[in-house]
């Protein structure tokens, strides 16, 4: 039973491996409903969507500071927490108003989101032909523990503070493909982000694009659809595992 031929690469796939914040978990969801119990906790005044929103919105800047150089690797758990305090700072909540456990286990709101209704599923699909796992910004210890509490039936959990890069970096791409000791052409990258599937199709690897028309809200105007020829295009990972598996 042959394994799906990447278009782009040539190759037969032996692994598909998942951006994850967007793709396969829901963190606007999340994080929200973990912002609104800490509202409620301490008698706050926010609303926990907007401020989902704004700790999200400086996810890219916080990796940004490592990838250019400015500042040395930091896990992605520390820059959320980091994070979290400025984004409080600028609500007028000061972040030492607050218990330091108080503050972890907020954070910790990254590693217990909600997976998709379809992921579970897809991914069970999956694992009956090819390997299947994470690449993600998410650290190991964040990725293992979002895992477990969204039940992820990944084979292997490869953090990208094991390699010390930031994805779009080549070597994140690269760097995954080399642990399994594979060509990254037979390494399939799936996100519902078209500039993350760029980077991995410049670093070699096949790529699928499923969309979460919702991850930033119901006024979603970005990544609605693909932008390139990507070598699968599904509604859901059901559908994607249907593609993927098509030669049975």
């Amino acid at each position: 039973m042959a394994a799906f031929l990447s278009p782009s690469t040539g190759r037969q796939l032996k692994a598909v491996l998942f951006d994850t914040f967007g793709t396969v978990v829901d963190w606007r969801s999340g994080v929200a409903a973990e912002l609104g119990r800490f509202a409620e906790k301490h008698g706050l005044a926010l609303d926990p969507f907007d401020l989902a929103d704004k700790w999200r919105a400086e996810y890219q800047p916080s990796m940004e500071a490592v990838r250019s150089g400015q500042r040395g690797y930091v896990p992605l758990d520390q820059l959320h927490l980091e994070n979290l305090k400025r984004i409080l700072e600028w609500s007028g909540l000061s972040p030492s108003g607050f218990a330091g456990e108080d503050l972890e286990e907020l954070n910790g709101a990254w590693q217990r989101l909600p997976a998709w209704p379809d992921v579970r599923a897809g991914l069970h699909q999956l694992r009956g032909r090819y390997v299947i796992g994470p690449l993600s910004n998410g650290n190991t210890a964040l990725l293992v523990n979002m895992a477990k509490n969204a039940g992820l039936p990944w084979d292997l959990v490869v953090g990208l503070d094991l390699l010390r890069v930031y994805k779009p970096d080549p070597a994140a791409y690269l760097g995954a493909a080399s642990f399994l000791r594979l060509h990254p052409g037979e390494v399939m990258l799936v996100a519902a982000h078209n500039g993350d599937l760029g980077a991995a199709r410049a670093a070699g690897l096949a790529t699928a694009f499923v969309p979460r028309a919702t991850e930033h809200g119901p006024g979603q105007t970005t990544d609605l659809a693909p932008e390139s020829n990507w070598d699968a295009v599904a509604p859901d990972f059901i559908q994607l595992a249907r593609t993927l598996t098509l030669s049975d």
